[in-house]
């Protein structure tokens, strides 16, 4: 084969095998930035869904909060409504208190005997029963424990009294009527407490 000939093909194979190396250093080039885009993708990907779950996380707390607020002024509102009269209670109770005092006071033998006592006693008897059903409308109830086991709830014990035939701690005296209104307590019983009788030799 003549020189040149040789020389001509040499030279085509050394240049097709620098393009074919240009073309493999192209290829790894791509490739090498494509893996470095995946990965750049992929953490963006986690950096959102973490962005995503911390502000999931932010709006569930919100949420929450908004919510218990909204219970708590629900809550204050209703108070609000059941309560509202306790000032005006404390004062017609004892306008009931009296009513009971009085009624007490008037023997039966005055009311069988006159007239005009028997219409007071009638009168004071309907204001009464008129007032208790007011009271039970606005959720007041009175407290009249005569039997019933103390309680430091709704009871002031006044006095403690030797009884042989209350147990301890029952109340076999009431001085003073109690009044609730709902379950919250306007004024405590004031109460005379049996003990057991004292030992004497």
């Amino acid at each position: 084969m003549p020189r040149k000939k040789q020389a001509n093909t040499k030279g085509k194979a050394e240049e097709l095998a620098h393009s074919l190396s240009e073309t493999d250093q192209q290829k790894n080039t791509e490739s090498e930035k494509s893996d470095n885009n995946a990965q750049t993708q992929a953490e963006e990907i986690t950096k959102l869904n973490a962005e995503i779950a911390s502000l999931k996380d932010q709006l569930l707390r919100s949420l929450a909060e908004t919510e218990n607020v909204r219970r708590r002024l629900q809550r204050e509102l209703e108070d609000t409504s059941k309560y509202a009269i306790t000032g005006f209670a404390r004062e017609l109770i004892d306008v009931l208190e009296n009513l009971y005092r009085t009624k007490e006071n008037i023997s039966e033998d005055s009311i069988n005997t006159n007239e005009q006592i028997k219409n007071i006693s009638e009168g004071i008897k309907l204001t009464q029963a008129e007032l208790l059903k007011s009271f039970e409308k606005n959720g007041i109830k009175r407290i009249y424990p005569i039997g019933e086991n103390f309680n430091h709830n709704y009871h002031q014990a006044i006095v403690q009294i030797e009884s042989h035939t209350a147990k301890p701690g029952e109340i076999v005296q009431v001085i003073q009527a109690g009044y609730i209104i709902h379950d919250r307590l306007l004024r405590p019983a004031m109460v005379g407490v049996a003990k057991a009788p004292s030992q004497t030799n």
